[in-house]
Parts: structure tokens; C-alpha cells; sequence
């Protein structure tokens, strides 16, 4: 059910003369650097309480004896597994595996391995991710992309492990979360368009039951759109599931409205190649057309024809910060801080301004 991903590690060993093997240890850290075996597990885990120029040396003294951790000895001792969880929807979006490069980029720094879970694409499986996480003793669970209800936070709850939510919170919930405002990205990407001339605008392929990703984006197109003075037509609203084929059911919608559109906004970049696509396959040209705006900033918008603009969301930084902020709560104990991330429209070639 899961996969397994392995840190990296030091692996390099000291050899005697005569072939055998000779690991090194704090101690010996401790002894070329002249610091305390103290001060060398401090730095060791990362904990703080020592100059940068201690850190230097030490660091270099473990890249020069070959140090590595004994991780499953830590673990008898310390009560604790060294494994990081992370439980993410069954959906094959690139974006995903920029959070996980991301997470796992800073879990292997900090001696950790990562076992990942799908929870299904609504998340029909979580339980059953929950259960494996708990029989695997992990230290600490990151969930990201999933709408959880309230039996789901009572579950996690009883976990007893920090846990952390990525590109997605619970509302009255405790659980901290790492997360852009998709209310203000999707204001951001409507007013951009309107900037550049467009006043009918569609929208395409959100999720209008989904209380995260789908919800604040659709408000955040209603109000860009009033705020500006322009009214509001629901024809111009097509519902999807953030996909490719999304796309291509909303542009045939579209192409049916007598008042014909000039500009469509997309919940994803998937939904916006779809999009394309369709336009493509009906002798429409964007942008000379139809200027089309993404969402996530994926490997596919600017591999597209044209190039899309689009909202970007940092994943790999959202991952990396949010395994670090983990790893600190289990260390510490201390309690792990919400933040919104900054999102960044970047311009391509897929809007033209009228």
C-alpha cells in the first residue's frame, strides 16, 4: 500500500590497514574538532546552541571520518521510528511529486526516511493510511490535498504524533497547515485579466463541493469580476474536477454562449491545457482568441503551446518548510505554526491584451 522512499545518508567508512572496517563516532567527532560530545550531538541533531564555526568544523570532521548515524540504534534508545508519513489523494499531478522531492530533500538531511500512502482520490481510503501510519510508528504525518472531516480529525488526534496539512486546513481545526490563500491568487489571476482588457471572462474546471482548493477560487473569480464593475453570468461558470478533460467540457460549453467569451480563468494548468486543446481541435487560437490563465505553475505550463500564465504555487518549498517545521515539533515538542506562502503570477504567452 505504500511506498518506501530512502534518505540519504553518509555512508562513507574508514578502512585500517589490512582491510577491516572502522566506524567512526561522536567521540571521535568530538576529539578531531576539540568540541564536546555535547556540542557535537547538538550539532549532529541539528538543535542550535553552538557558533557557526563550531557547526563548520564539526560538519567537516563528519564529512572527513565518514560519520554516520546508527538509525536503527537511535531509535531502541530514543523510542522513536526516524520516519516521516505522508498520506496524499491518488491523483497523477505533477505537482504532487514536487511536494514530495521536497519533503524528502529535508527529511534525509535530518536522518529521517519518508513512507508515502494514497488516501484515494476523495480521500476513501484515509482511514486505512491512518491505520498503516500508526502500525509503521511514525514519528510525525504530513497530509496534503485532502478535504478531512470531522471524524478524520479525531482520528489523527489520537495519533498522538505532530502532524502538519499541505496545500489544504481544516476550518476550526488545531491542525496547522502550510498553504497559499487560493482566494487571493484566484482575485490576482481574474484582475490580471481584466487588466489586460478582458471583461468576459469564464471560469473552468473547479471543484464547487470542494471547501479548499474549489470555494475560495470560485469566489475569488466573483468578486475580482464585481469589484471591477463587471456583472456576473453563471453561464460563464463550468464545473469540473481540476482535470485536462475538465478543460476541454468547459471550452466546449463555451463555444455554445451567444455572448462569446474572451478570456477563460483555470483552476489548474490540466484544466488550462484542456482548454487549449479543444480550442486547438475547434480552429480556435490562443490567445488571438481566447487568452487562457493557469493555476500551479506544473512542468506542463510552460511545455505548453503557447507557454501558460499562470498562478504558481512554491510545492517544493511548501514541502521542504513543512518537513522541517515537523521535524522541529517532534524534536522539541513544540507546537507547529500555520502559514500562508506566498503565491506569484507568472507571465507567459497564453493572454493577449485586448
Amino acid at each position: 500500500m505504500g511506498v518506501h522512499y530512502g534518505c540519504k545518508r553518509l555512508t562513507k567508512i574508514n578502512i585500517k590497514k589490512g582491510g577491516s572496517l572502522m566506524v567512526s563516532t561522536i567521540k571521535d567527532i568530538a576529539k578531531a574538532t576539540g568540541v564536546s560530545i555535547a556540542t557535537v550531538s547538538r550539532v549532529i541533531n541539528d538543535l542550535g546552541g553552538y557558533s557557526p564555526e563550531v557547526e563548520r568544523k564539526v560538519q567537516q570532521a563528519i564529512k572527513d571520518l565518514g560519520y554516520r548515524r546508527n538509525v536503527n540504534a537511535r531509535s531502541l534508545v530514543s523510542n522513536t521510528s526516524k520516519i516521516i508519513g505522508i498520506i496524499m489523494p491518488d491523483v497523477a499531478t505533477s505537482y504532487y511529486g514536487d511536494i514530495v522531492s521536497g519533503i524528502e530533500d529535508e527529511a534525509s538531511v535530518h536522518g529521517y526516511n519518508v513512507i508515502l500512502t494514497h488516501a484515494g482520490v476523495e480521500g476513501n481510503r484515509l482511514h486505512e493510511s491512518l491505520e498503516m501510519m500508526s502500525e509503521r510508528r511514525v514519528d510525525g504525518l504530513i497530509i496534503f490535498s485532502l478535504s478531512l472531516e470531522e471524524h478524520d480529525i479525531d482520528v489523527i488526534v489520537d495519533l498522538n504524533i505532530p502532524v502538519l496539512l499541505i496545500a489544504t486546513e481544516v476550518a476550526g481545526s488545531q491542525i496547522p497547515y502550510i498553504k497559499v490563500d487560493d482566494y487571493a491568487a484566484s482575485y490576482a489571476a481574474v484582475e490580471y485579466l481584466i487588466q489586460h482588457g478582458h471583461s468576459k471572462i469564464a471560469l473552468a474546471g473547479v471543484n464547487k463541493t470542494d471547501p479548499i482548493a474549489g470555494v475560495p477560487r470560485i469566489q475569488g473569480y466573483k468578486d475580482a469580476l464585481l469589484s471591477h464593475g463587471i456583472t456576473l453570468d453563471n453561464q460563464r461558470i463550468q464545473y469540473g474536477d481540476f482535470s485536462f478533460d475538465a478543460g476541454k467540457k468547459a471550452m466546449d460549453a463555451f463555444s455554445q454562449l451567444e455572448n462569446p467569451i474572451t478570456a477563460v480563468f483555470c483552476v489548474s494548468d490540466e484544466t488550462a491545457l484542456g482548454i487549449i486543446s479543444r480550442c486547438y481541435e475547434i480552429g480556435k487560437s490562443v490567445p488571438d482568441d481566447i487568452s487562457v490563465i493557469g493555476y500551479d505553475n506544473s512542468k506542463i505550463s510552460y511545455m505548453s503551446s503557447p507557454p501558460i500564465s499562470t498562478i504558481a504555487q512554491p510545492f517544493y518549498k511548501m514541502g521542504k518548510l513543512g518537513c522541517s517545521r515537523l521535524i522541529l515539533s517532534i524534536g522539541t515538542k513544540e507546537k507547529i505554526s500555520s502559514e500562508i506562502i506566498p503565491f506569484e503570477l507568472v507571465e507567459r504567452a497564453s493572454v493577449k491584451t485586448l
